[in-house]
């Protein structure tokens, strides 16, 4: 019992019988089943009923990398290594052959680490960035090429580039964590060093729904999906990397119309100001009475639409990230065909979007994702 200072227990009080131990523990034990049981049901799970049943394993090997393959996990590290300046093709399929054995590894629950139990989901990718490519004069397609520079870029060396990008993604950072020791265990056996990494995360959200972004906005609406053979290269892709600084405070601090007029969607339900439900099509073309467009000229679902661009559209998979309370953000990861897509796009939101007084882009890569393995053909046999 709980005594409040300065008010003792009435010493003049009647005796209270005793309880003896066994009773005591006996009480206790019900009680303790009791409280679990409450607790178990508070927080939704039927004590009564059996134990969940494990996560399945994501299957590592198949035509396409898994990263793309299977839906975000909510837990992801990007890792940039470069190679030796003198490194040859052969150097470059070892290491990929070393990288594919450890995520085959750890896919399948076989990775030999203590810290890791079970065959937990991962996914996982691994795409050669441009620099490395020309160096090697690797036959790949012709539309992998560097972005331009944009307006207002302040793109950091040190947070940009490399030779290799590797992605893996998990249900906790904990897996995320012991898998990029052992990546990194691979990597630097073959003479690979790390140009930069990067931590990045989903905020929790009900399976079937879109997860938010630090604005608060849900992120990730319209998307095609991916088996779009529009994104494809045979089996593999490009990959465009963004790292996008988010003043989150300045934007927050709008009157919630405001928010809304600069992304073009409803914050509460992610609809478009032309429509009532998330899924509904942006029609940039809709107008009020006045003659002004009801999703305005200088939103960004306005700007991003495909309709713009032919209807091409890019597969976004982003994730956001917090290195600080200055540092806090965006990491986008778009997968197409062409990242001349990506340049058009994103040559309209340099210049007109709303949204880009609250965005500094200070990270950039542009890299071809391999085609996916096969146990007796890991990543990178065929370049």
């Amino acid at each position: 019992m709980h005594i409040e200072r300065g008010n003792p227990q009435d010493g003049d009080a009647p005796a209270r019988p005793r309880i003896g131990r066994r009773a005591l523990l006996s009480a206790g034990a019900v009680l303790a089943a009791g409280a679990g049981a409450a607790t178990a049901t508070a927080f939704g799970r039927d004590p009564a009923a059996p134990p969940a049943a494990p996560a399945a394993a994501v299957p590592h090997h198949g035509a396409r990398q898994s990263g793309l393959a299977y839906r975000q996990l909510p837990a992801t590290r990007l890792l940039a290594l470069d190679l030796p300046a003198d490194a040859s093709r052969d150097t470059l399929r070892g290491l990929l052959a070393g990288i594919d054995k450890v995520l085959a590894a750890a896919s399948a629950g076989a990775l030999a680490d203590p810290r890791l139990s079970g065959t937990a989901p991962v996914s996982s990718l691994a795409a050669v960035g441009t620099a490395l490519a020309a160096r090697l004069k690797l036959d790949l397609p012709a539309e992998l090429a560097d972005l331009p520079a944009f307006p207002g870029d302040r793109l950091d060396p040190a947070r940009s580039g490399g030779d290799l990008i590797l992605q893996v993604s998990a249900e906790q950072p904990w897996t995320v964590g012991v898998l990029t020791e052992h990546l990194l265990t691979a990597a630097r056996s073959a003479g690979a060093a790390v140009r930069w990494s990067q931590a990045g995360f989903l905020p929790p959200v009900p399976d079937g729904e879109t997860p938010r972004n630090l604005f608060g906005f849900k992120d990730g609406t319209a998307n095609p999906d991916a088996a779009d053979p529009g994104l494809w290269h045979a089996d593999g892709t490009i990959l465009v990397y963004r790292r996008i600084r988010m003043d989150t405070a300045a934007f927050t601090a709008l009157p919630t119309g405001g928010q809304e007029l600069a992304m073009g969607r409803r914050l509460t339900t992610g609809a478009p100001l032309t429509g009532t439900a998330e899924r509904d099509d942006p029609d940039i073309y809709a107008k009020h009475p006045d003659g002004s467009y009801i999703i305005p000229a200088t939103s960004h679902v306005r700007l991003s639409s495909p309709r713009l661009d032919g209807g091409a559209r890019m597969l976004r998979r982003g994730y956001s990230y917090d290195d600080g309370p200055d540092d806090r953000g965006l990491l986008f990861c778009a997968f197409m065909r062409d990242p001349a897509l990506f340049t058009r796009v994103q040559n309209r939101l340099a210049e007109k979007d709303a949204l880009t007084p609250f965005l500094t882009h200070n990270g950039s890569a542009v890299a071809w994702v391999l085609p996916g393995s096969r146990p007796d053909r890991p990543l990178g046999a065929t370049l």
